[in-house]
């Protein structure tokens, strides 16, 4: 990251709004329908600020084509065994970390989506525009959740303060202040619940006040549970708070970005190509588990626009010598993902882009009251209720066929060998039913819990890959073989080394970093909050491939 150039509009309060086509490997990309012209305080209005704010809520979820969205696709939805990458030259899926698109990740987020809201934030603070601030307040805090959860220690409170050299924050110093952010805005618009702040131009809910209260109060719990094992006293106090004063209750409270023409869904923007495809761990509980979300996500194998020849995952890890053009295909290909998040031109639906939903606050409840907490319910009703709502978001289930699948006792399945020929032994990824197994120990209620969620947020990986950190569920399996000789294949890679950049233009506080990092800046250093005993992870070396 320049810190320098950043730095320095930021303290002549000028934001530039980077919005245009890109080139290269982008086929149906249109830019977001915001002016390219800078935005400064001289012409500054109404509209123009909200649709700063707009720029703000899209690329600080989304990220841009070519750096963002590498540690979406390349990163988080590997790591956490959503997607196989079936392209030769992914090598992160074997555990091998690529500078280029560290790099390119923290780069597009320091100066994109971090500049914007800083600006908006700032400039709203200075024009006593409260609800406003309010608002930009709260959304610092999924964007930046996702960057700690990344690296752990990043550039937070001191970024934009006007110095070449800019200081990192610890991720415990950083999630205190999500709290703090977020009670700050929620008084705020308490107090302000008629106001419409940036109206359409809120991407997320038009400017209605009394919902940001609600997803504020359901972020308070998201960023709660993340640090059960790190502080398990103030993850409970700051939980319970979160739920008593009103969190999410139905899909027409869930925080969704909206899509258009012009504002792609994530994956329907990367979808022109097929360098993945469905996990082996997909494929193993969600036919297993006959879940009526199958068809929602994935397509039949056997076709990049869907085959007929059954649900086929692979197992993460793949050597180079396996990833054929057959694997992606072929007759007996792996499957793609379904038509939905295609390209528009061929026919994808663009659907919209969660940033949290009811379906996650219920399964964050039932964590709660297993544990013992204040949620206003039993585990295992709201394990039952994070289901239905997850159901209905993604299909068109009867609420028969809900009370079905609930009280299934299927469980995940083995993976069949035979896609183009290989042969990788795979067992069910696990043991567990649908039905919530009120009479099991703790652990295996909380993979059930953590296994449904990891089910739901198929379009939010970042959070898959840290639940999967945080409580090694779903265990998934071990990979087919790692590129770093000190990795062994049974492992979950702990986080994203440090941007290398960083060491060459803010050198003196990168390697202050390290030192709150805790550890080597390697990927196997834990970050703050994943503090779960390895004792008490899951044994994944019965699913090495023999």
């Amino acid at each position: 990251m320049n810190n320098n150039k950043n730095n320095k509009l930021l303290n002549a309060f000028v934001i530039a709004i980077f919005i245009t086509s890109f080139i290269g490997c982008t086929k149906n990309f249109d830019r977001l329908n915001t002016p390219e012209n800078l935005i400064t305080v001289s012409n500054i209005n109404t509209s123009t600020l909200g649709q700063a704010f707009a720029n703000s809520e899209y690329w600080g979820l989304v990220g841009d084509q070519s750096g963002w969205e590498l540690m979406h696709e390349l990163h988080a939805s590997i790591y956490s065994q959503i997607f196989t990458t079936t392209s030769s030259g992914f090598n992160t899926d074997q555990f091998q970390e690529v500078a280029s698109w560290v790099d390119a990740g923290w780069n597009s987020f320091y100066s994109g989506p971090a500049v914007t809201t800083n600006f908006v934030k700032n400039y709203t603070a200075q024009n006593n525009m409260v609800a406003e601030n309010a608002l930009a307040r709260i959304w610092s805090v999924p964007i930046y959740e996702r960057m700690t959860d990344f690296f752990g220690p990043i550039i937070y409170s001191q970024f934009g303060n006007g110095k070449t050299s800019v200081a990192y924050d610890s991720q415990e110093d950083i999630y205190s202040d999500f709290f703090k952010q977020l009670d700050t805005a929620i008084a705020v618009l308490k107090q302000n619940t008629t106001a419409t702040p940036f109206g359409n131009n809120d991407l997320i809910y038009q400017g209605n006040v009394n919902k940001w209260i609600v997803f504020a109060n359901s972020l308070r719990l998201r960023v709660a549970m993340r640090i059960v094992y790190a502080n398990p006293q103030l993850a409970q106090q700051q939980a319970e708070e979160a739920v008593a004063a009103g969190v999410m209750t139905d899909n027409m409270s869930n925080a969704m970005i909206l899509t258009t023409p012009n504002n792609l869904n994530y994956l329907t923007r990367w979808t022109y190509i097929d360098p993945f495809c469905m996990s082996a761990t997909q494929e193993s509980i969600l036919v297993g588990f006959q879940d009526p979300r199958l068809t929602a996500f994935w397509s039949q194998g056997g076709s990049r626009t869907g085959g007929t020849m059954g649900f086929n995952g692979v197992r993460n890890g793949l050597p180079v010598i396996l990833k054929t053009s057959a694997l992606r295909n072929g007759s007996a290909g792996c499957s793609f993902v379904s038509k939905q998040f295609l390209p528009i031109a061929d026919g994808g639906s663009n659907p919209s882009i969660p940033v949290m939903t009811a379906a996650e606050v219920y399964f964050l409840r039932a964590e709660g009251a297993l544990r013992g907490w204040n949620m206003g319910g039993t585990a295992q009703e709201f394990y039952n209720d994070g289901i239905t709502n997850s159901l209905q978001y993604w299909t068109n289930s009867s609420d028969a066929e809900i009370a079905s699948y609930i009280s299934s006792t299927n469980t995940p399945s083995a993976v069949p060998d035979g896609i183009v020929g290989q042969a990788f032994n795979t067992p069910p990824e696990s043991n567990i039913t649908v039905q919530y197994e009120a009479g099991a120990g703790f652990e295996t209620q909380l993979e059930q819990i953590i296994t449904q969620k990891w089910i739901d947020m198929f379009l939010s990986p970042w959070e898959c890959w840290a639940e999967r950190r945080r409580t090694g569920y779903p265990k998934g399996y071990a990979i087919v073989a790692s590129l770093d000789p000190t990795i062994p294949v049974t492992s979950i890679i702990r986080r994203m080394v440090f941007a290398p950049s960083e060491y060459s233009n803010n050198s003196v506080e990168a390697n202050k970093a390290v030192t709150l990092l805790g550890g080597p800046d390697i990927t196997m250093t834990r970050v703050w909050w994943d503090q779960k005993p390895l004792t008490d992870y899951p044994d994944l070396s019965s699913t090495i491939v023999h």
